[in-house]
């Protein structure tokens, strides 16, 4: 199925490794360009250098710290000056620290309201005109599943994640008359560096799980495994596609089936 985003420029956070990565890729394997953000710029040169050996694509790096509002901007700038318009925006970073709520002070708060949410309306406000303009936009949202069923431990970003849920929906009844769509994504466990170190212990906590530490992880989801990341990559690459020209304001869980509920 050609998904029709050859010739589209995107910009993905977190893409030097994971599901940031994963979905940078994809991209690029459908003919989009892509500026990928990361915060360290070895590993981010080496991601952007192997996608476009892989698929010939245009992929530019971009270091910058999305928890800083000059970086965001600045994110938005280089993405133009590269491509010339911005028409997929895929907001998706790391997480929050872990740990009980009472040990947070309000800088620690802060800290994962800059990270999670305010990235998230910088970056999309700073978008969402080019996209107007050109009378399509996507915009993607990479939360977790903690933000739909919160866990002990999770806190800080669950609580900071479920205000991207409701920017979101807002955004996407706002701009959606432009062609502008906007939807979100609730990972459960996927096969990642991050994966690892949170949920795992011992060598997996190097962020690299042998086949029986991903076994044990997951034997009690109804899909007895962990995710692939290009699984939720091919969701986010039909999601920017015009054949999601009407899904908008959605989220999507997408986690082998463990969130119990019938919404």
């Amino acid at each position: 199925m050609d998904l029709q985003i050859h010739n589209r420029f995107a910009v993905v956070g977190g893409a030097s490794q994971g599901l940031g990565y994963a979905i940078a890729e994809r991209l690029a394997q459908e003919g989009a360009a892509v500026a990928m953000v990361a915060r360290h710029l070895a590993p981010l040169q080496e991601a952007c250098t192997a996608i476009r050996e892989k698929t010939g694509a245009l992929t530019v790096p971009i270091q910058a710290d999305i928890r800083k509002a000059d970086d965001c901007g600045r994110i938005l700038q280089e993405a133009v000056a590269a491509f010339g318009r911005i028409d997929i925006l895929v907001n998706n970073d790391g997480a929050p620290p872990l740990g009980e709520l009472e040990q947070f002070d309000d800088v620690a708060w802060d800290k994962a309201v800059q990270q999670n949410l305010m990235s998230v309306v910088r970056l999309s406000r700073g978008a969402v005109p080019y996209m107007k303009q050109a009378g399509m936009g996507r915009i993607i949202n990479v939360t977790a599943l903690t933000v739909l069923q919160p866990l002990p431990g999770f806190g800080l970003s669950a609580s900071t994640w479920a205000g991207v849920l409701a920017y979101a929906k807002t955004l996407s009844l706002e701009a959606g008359r432009h062609g502008v769509t906007v939807n979100s994504i609730c990972p459960g466990r996927f096969a990642t560096g991050r994966v690892a170190r949170t949920f795992a212990t011992g060598d997996a906590a190097t962020g690299i799980l042998t086949p029986e530490q991903m076994a044990q992880m997951s034997k009690d989801f109804p899909i007895p495994r962990l995710g692939d990341p290009a699984e939720l990559a091919a969701l986010v690459a039909f999601l920017c596609s015009p054949w999601a020209g009407y899904i908008t304001g959605h989220v999507f869980h997408v986690d082998g089936g463990r969130r119990a509920s019938l919404i």
